[in-house]
């Protein structure tokens, strides 16, 4: 009862932009989940789309839930929930490297998930706690020695979170760091440092794109262990810049590297002959595109609905970064609350613009999902999240500025009143 009552208390603080803009994104992924999983019901061998439809509704209703009350947490319990996700998760993705993990679920060649009932990918949590981790340490240093102290600290943990997600997925590791480096940015970390990591950073890429083009997929050599991966990367660039180099009149002939590409494409080409699209559950492609209930979605949804549903869709992820940059403006000397609302912003927003580049072919193949869209449990309930953190600091906030202002009131009246 003490807990409800004190839910009471914060609900007139509960930030309803971002609720609005939360169940807006779910109804989105309803319709393009709906059209986009024909090919998940043929792969499960089922005669009803409700099944992995019903599935995806029950992950997003439990996000939801957990959202409603992650809000009314205290941000120092959510920061230090964050470590402990941050440790557990890194403990488990680490753990996907060793190649007897009986825990350990391959799924198209790579190891992302940990089966324990079921299944989750733990590099989605390890995002999460990373982004929480980085905005505290970055908040803490008094003098520039502790400043510095703690920068190298946020540098050694996003190395030591990348290096492991970056065997098995290359682009979550690196859209990962970039939110790493717009938060030092956020942080106010001098240039100097911020530039000095970034030149090493490209330079390590470039360098390891050299190294299995010339080591491995030139020679026609197969790799494996921890470089298993490494001709996917290199093969994925090389086929994306001969694809751009192609002529119109051979750039969708299938075959098995392209086919995702080539079918996308497709897609968008339909739903771009009309402002609306083709219409809601008349996509042609759904059928054939292999992944189109997961990293292809946004290439369905533009089919079905055309460029009116697709800048529809972008502006609700440029919504939730303006609301985020919005809510950061009122924070009461709270350094850390306003870091971890533009990570978590940064993030969605940011691997939401990567997956739907790649859909419409203006990047190379990677595994991101669309956030809250594509199917997947553990996306949906990371992603759901998200937001609750975003909309507990919000909250919290407007609390504080109350607070503050019946504060100054109180001492106002309190004050002694001198006569002339």
């Amino acid at each position: 009862m003490q807990l409800y009552s004190e839910i009471l208390k914060k609900r007139p603080y509960i930030d309803r932009t971002f609720w609005v803009l939360y169940f807006m994104l779910i109804g989105v992924a309803a319709l393009a989940l709906f059209s986009a999983s024909s090919y998940l019901v043929f792969k499960e061998d089922n005669t009803s789309i409700i099944g992995p439809l019903g599935r995806q509704v029950c992950f997003l209703l439990a996000g939801c839930v957990l959202a409603y009350l992650t809000q009314f947490a205290p941000n120092r319990a959510v920061t230090a929930i964050g470590y402990l996700i941050f440790g557990v998760s890194l403990l488990l993705v680490y753990s996907l490297l060793w190649k007897g993990n009986p825990l350990a679920e391959v799924r198209n060649g790579a190891a992302r998930w940990i089966k324990i009932g079921v299944s989750f990918q733990p590099a989605e949590l390890a995002k999460l706690g990373l982004l929480i981790v980085v905005a505290d340490l970055l908040t803490k240093g008094q003098t520039e020695k502790e400043k510095h102290k703690y920068f190298l600290w946020t540098l050694g943990l996003t190395v030591a979170t990348c290096f492991p997600i970056m065997v098995s997925n290359m682009s979550t590791a690196v859209v990962l760091a970039g939110i790493v480096f717009l938060m030092w940015i956020l942080a106010r970390v001098p240039w100097k440092k911020i530039l000095i990591v970034a030149a090493i950073a490209v330079a390590a890429g470039i360098a390891g794109y050299l190294f299995g083009e010339f080591v491995y997929v030139r020679p026609g050599r197969k790799a494996s262990g921890l470089m298993g991966r490494i001709t996917v990367w290199c093969k994925r660039v090389d086929d994306f810049v001969a694809e751009k180099k192609q002529p119109t009149t051979t750039e969708f002939k299938l075959n098995d590297d392209n086919r995702q590409r080539a079918l996308a494409k497709v897609a968008v080409m339909r739903g771009g002959k009309t402002p609306l699209g083709v219409g809601p559950g008349n996509s042609q492609e759904r059928d054939y595109l292999p992944l189109a209930y997961e990293d292809y979605i946004f290439a369905i949804f533009v089919e079905e609905y055309g460029i009116i549903g697709a800048v529809f869709l972008i502006f609700i992820y440029l919504a939730i970064l303006f609301r985020a940059c919005y809510a950061s403006t009122k924070f009461y000397g709270d350094g850390r609350a306003m870091l971890s609302v533009m990570g978590l912003a940064l993030m969605i927003t940011c691997q939401a613009f990567v997956s739907m580049a790649v859909s419409v072919g203006l990047g190379p193949v990677t595994g991101q999902p669309l956030p809250l869209i594509s199917h997947g449990g553990t996306s949906a309930i990371v992603t759901s999240l998200y937001f609750g953190i975003m909309m507990g600091v919000s909250r919290e906030q407007d609390e504080m500025r109350d607070k503050q202002q019946q504060s100054a009131i109180e001492s106002e009246q309190d004050a002694p009143v001198i006569e002339l």
